[in-house]
């Protein structure tokens, strides 16, 4: 089976800190399979998702994206890369509050310069977002808008989800309701999901996970 993340032997440091704040040895998924990483707050998970994501530099070593060594290409290049491979979740959502449902969608897939209207339709469908589509994101429930934003991180089917605390701003039912949609759709579009979260319940929903301070060789402050 392909490895859609590879992290080798990675290392990150801040000029503010003392040390390092990230050291892995040897990280890795294969493509559609589905992890949780159980990170505490400062236990350097920002800065994994970042590297992952291709948004930080590491000091050394690899992170391999879909075969791709992502240090290898230009700032633009990683844009681009980043925009076809790669999905993001935030807790936060991040919508833009002066777009639509719809164009916040149409626009994530248009970065890429791949805009498939069948699938924007088919995931406001999924999603049962159709009603919704001209509306903006404060005229929607929390619940709503996270199914937009997992609606955008799928739009362009990417290799990889990144979900940082992605259920944090939910209560418990609709957690547990937006962590299924956002697993069956990674499932549905054969994407790998990497989950990050302190909250039990929704690593109780996860096969495999992965505790980062164990991952992380680095001696962060407290």
């Amino acid at each position: 089976m392909n490895k859609v993340l590879e992290l080798i032997d990675l290392k990150k440091s801040y000029q503010d800190s003392v040390g390092l704040v990230l050291d892995i040895d040897l990280f890795e998924m294969d493509e559609g399979q589905q992890q949780a990483l159980r990170g505490r707050s400062g236990s350097g998970k920002s800065t994994l998702l970042n590297l992952v994501s291709g948004l930080l530099k590491p000091d050394s070593g690899t992170v391999r994206l879909d075969g791709q060594n992502l240090s290898q290409l230009s700032e633009a290049q990683r844009d681009r890369y980043r925009g076809r491979k790669l999905g993001y979740v935030f807790q936060s959502f991040h919508l833009l509050q002066g777009l639509t449902v719809w164009e916040n969608l149409w626009l994530a897939a248009a970065l890429t310069g791949r805009v498939v209207q069948g699938r924007l339709e088919q995931l406001l469908h999924r999603l049962d977002l159709g009603s919704h589509r001209q509306r903006r994101p404060q005229q929607l429930s929390i619940g709503q808008q996270q199914r937009v934003a997992v609606a955008r991180a799928l739009v362009n089917q990417p290799r990889l989800v990144l979900a940082d605390e992605p259920t944090g701003n939910l209560d418990a039912e609709l957690a547990q309701k937006a962590l299924k949609l956002l697993q069956d759709l990674c499932s549905e579009y054969s994407s790998a999901l990497l989950l990050v979260s302190h909250d039990q319940a929704i690593l109780s929903k996860f096969e495999r996970v992965t505790s980062l301070t164990d991952l992380n060789r680095a001696s962060l402050p407290c």
